[in-house]
């Protein structure tokens, strides 16, 4: 084996390890599954009731639970096999993505009889599984790839969640301008089951040993002081909640495309697919040139970018330049969610992995649907188009707060961390 392939640094290291890979696409498929039916859901609920406030329930119904389990999952994650729990949330998964499909087919009263209240409720399942998928897969990684390849290998995991989070969406809405609402949901659980095939291809990793066992609420609050404790995690945790918060531009998008641009279901899956393009192009330049040398000016100066494109897509009219905006806003996403993830899996013992990666899911998951909520409450009480600069200036003026807060970030270098 050359030099090169044995070099940790190497843009492809961590694909030496074969579960590495089977890892990777089962986190890939399962986002990508889920991210394309939490799009479909948002265009036929906008499609049937045409109310702001309707995109905005949907992140809530999928909000409330994840954030009511996460420090519970994260607890779990520490004292049961992973692979286990990521298998029985995946079925959860599996299950949920099938009853959307089922309320398409004419054979299924649920939605002629209660309206949008069973999608709603489906999204509430998704909520559960989601508060059990985040942790444990964060804490499996370090289980298959050795300390030296997580850099390598945390950039390829983020950056695949990353683009798969975008393409989902992308993808959802391609399919429903290219066919219907029964295929787009049937092939989000076609990607859905393909995650769960891949993760048998990983064995069974032993539970990292503890010292001592602790009870549930000592567990948790243990993982909670780590966070809170530890500046520079908590620091680049804060940037990204509040950034996705007020920055949830994305979950608008039906409205936009409907109203504004006026490009119906092919024009909102480009709209979708714009951020996935930029993310992948990041990508390419992230596996070469990982962020690890002033990693914490280059997070604070990615999130400013982001709540900039945000700002410029709310006032464009131009739909092209609309795509390129989201594109250039889905570049700089990527690379403040891969020093994020770094961050996170360089910093925290194996046997708390778990219990901190729930917390990381409180302040990131869950802000993903709360920021959605929060677009559409801003969306109905502003305007659409006041509400997407409210939130992109706010982006814009937190990381300023979170630059003077936390000076230990500002310096931050991953390289002193390996």
């Amino acid at each position: 084996m050359s030099t090169e392939n044995n070099n940790p640094s190497a843009p492809f290291a961590a694909f030496r390890v074969k579960e590495f890979t089977w890892y990777l696409l089962a986190r890939f498929g399962l986002i990508l599954g889920a991210q394309m039916q939490y799009a479909i859901v948002g265009w036929h609920i906008y499609k049937f009731t045409k109310d702001p406030l309707s995109l905005g329930l949907i992140g809530l119904a999928e909000a409330l639970p994840f954030i009511s389990i996460a420090l519970f999952a994260g607890h779990i994650a520490d004292i049961i096999d992973r692979k286990k729990i990521i298998l029985a949330a995946t079925v959860f998964m599996m299950t949920a993505s099938f009853l959307l499909f089922w309320f398409t087919l004419d054979a299924s009263q649920a939605i002629q009889n209660f309206g949008t209240l069973p999608i709603y409720g489906v999204i509430f399942m998704t909520g559960i599984a989601r508060g059990f998928i985040g942790p444990t897969y964060f804490a499996l990684l370090p289980q298959i790839v050795s300390r030296e390849l997580i850099p390598n290998a945390a950039t390829w995991s983020t950056t695949a969640f990353h683009v798969a989070a975008v393409a989902g969406p992308a993808a959802g809405g391609l399919i429903l301008g290219l066919s219907n609402m029964t295929t787009a949901y049937s092939s989000a659980f076609f990607l859905i089951t393909l995650s769960f095939i891949c993760i048998l291809f990983i064995t069974n990793k032993s539970v990292p040993k503890k010292e001592k066992y602790e009870p549930l609420l000592k567990s948790v609050s243990v993982g909670l002081r780590f966070v809170f404790k530890n500046q520079i995690v908590l620091s680049a945790l804060s940037l990204d909640l509040f950034a996705v918060l007020f920055g949830g531009a994305t979950a608008l998008l039906p409205i936009f495309a409907l109203d504004i641009l006026k490009v119906g279901e092919e024009g909102y899956g480009f709209l979708r697919a714009a951020p996935a393009f930029g993310a992948v192009m990041m990508a390419g330049v992230l596996a070469y040139y990982p962020p690890k040398k002033n990693a914490g000016t280059t997070l604070l100066w990615s999130v400013t970018a982001f709540g900039v494109c945000m700002i410029l897509f709310a006032i464009s009219k131009n739909y092209y330049l609309s795509l390129f905006i989201l594109a250039i806003s889905g570049a700089f996403d990527n690379v403040s969610v891969v020093v994020r993830h770094i961050i996170l899996q360089l910093s925290t013992p194996d046997e708390m992995r778990g219990r901190v990666a729930s917390v990381n899911g409180i302040f990131i998951g869950s802000s993903n649907e709360i920021g959605s909520f929060e677009s559409g409450v801003a969306a109905r009480l502003l305007g659409l188009i006041p509400s997407v600069i409210f939130g992109g200036s706010m982006t814009v003026l937190i990381v300023g707060l979170v630059a003077k807060v936390f000076p230990k970030l500002r310096k931050l270098n991953l390289k002193e961390m390996v």
